[in-house]
């Protein structure tokens, strides 16, 4: 790892040079969006010191090169026309990303009525209504073009919808949630929801050096479950079966889960046919992601030997692997 008295502090010539490239070309497709050469340069020497100080070693001059050439250039000249508050970018703003806006808060929110407070909500984040030293902050200062301006916005969605529904309840339960917002959305909320949408740790260097223990780290974590919370976790995020098809599965009497079930509710109910309710599969999911992490950052820490910045690291890359599912393909029986 860098110290602070080792660590990178000037981007190389050469990639300073590629950025004026990359300016210069953006700017031939949009030369009304009112950005300078030397806004856009700031912006992204912020970015880069980051990927810098996330891979936490010497980065070369070509692994930069090769970093900005997967920046989207074109909306991040766009997210910061609109932050320095110009109009032709903000016309060319909603004209290509006004209606997905809606869609998303349409397609995650309850009501209609909510959808509105969300869009209405995330435009004054975007145009920025609160002033630091005299100027206007705008939530587009937070794009930094790594990822697509509409995979950026989804994450600013989803976190003014979480607002609203907190805004309206002091203290929300998985169940609550679950039901208010709806199984699909839910289950990408816990899985994917980035904390920061400024820093992805998806580099490829982040990811060589780290994934080994995630991946081992999480096997170790399987391997501790319970037969039924092993068939929960496959059922929900293998299979993706939604929490009603669950709880039907678990109703039928051939079911390998139905005579734990049965076990569990005797003391509580004397039917035996008693129905499972959605609420009671996701409280059961609950109780195996507190285990499943508890047993995860032991191993990090223990086995493995991770500081607390590095395990939040892993925890940033664990979210991939639960995203696209394969981690939980070990869970099927051999």
């Amino acid at each position: 790892m860098m110290t602070e008295a080792t660590q990178q502090t000037e981007i190389p010539k050469e990639c300073e040079l590629l950025i004026e490239e990359i300016f210069n070309r953006c700017v031939e497709n949009a030369p009304n969006f009112g950005v300078s050469l030397e806004n856009y340069k700031d912006s992204l020497r912020k970015t880069i010191r980051k990927f810098i100080n996330s891979s936490n070693r010497e980065v070369s001059a070509a692994e930069l090169t090769d970093f900005l050439n997967q920046i989207h250039a074109d909306d991040l000249l766009l997210a910061i026309g609109c932050a320095n508050g110009n109009e032709r970018a903000w016309w060319e703003f909603d004209q290509n990303h006004r209606k997905f806006l809606e869609r998303g808060a349409r397609h995650l929110a309850n009501t209609d009525a909510d959808a509105r407070d969300v869009v209405d909500t995330v435009y004054i984040e975007l145009y920025g209504t609160r002033v630091v030293d005299g100027e206007r902050v705008s939530k587009f200062s937070t794009y930094s073009g790594r990822g697509s301006i509409r995979g950026w916005l989804r994450t600013v969605i989803w976190h003014s919808l979480v607002d609203l529904h907190r805004a309206a309840h002091e203290e929300i339960s998985l169940d609550e949630m679950t039901e208010t917002m709806g199984e699909g959305q839910f289950q990408a909320f816990i899985a994917e929801e980035p904390p920061d949408t400024e820093i992805a740790l998806d580099e490829k260097i982040t990811v060589e050096r780290y994934r080994p223990a995630v991946v081992s780290s999480i096997e170790k974590a399987f391997s501790t479950l319970e037969a039924h919370e092993k068939l929960l976790l496959l059922y929900y995020h293998a299979e993706s079966l939604k929490l009603r098809e669950i709880a039907r599965l678990i109703e039928n009497p051939a079911s390998p889960m139905r005579g734990w079930f049965q076990r569990k509710s005797a003391s509580r109910e004397k039917n035996p046919e008693t129905r499972v309710h959605e609420s009671t599969i996701m409280r059961w999911l609950e109780k195996s992601y507190s285990k499943v992490l508890q047993t995860f950052l032991a191993e990090l820490r223990g086995e493995h030997k991770l500081r607390e910045n590095e395990v939040a690291i892993c925890l940033e890359l664990i979210k991939d692997e639960i995203a696209n599912r394969s981690i939980f393909q070990s869970l099927k029986p051999t």
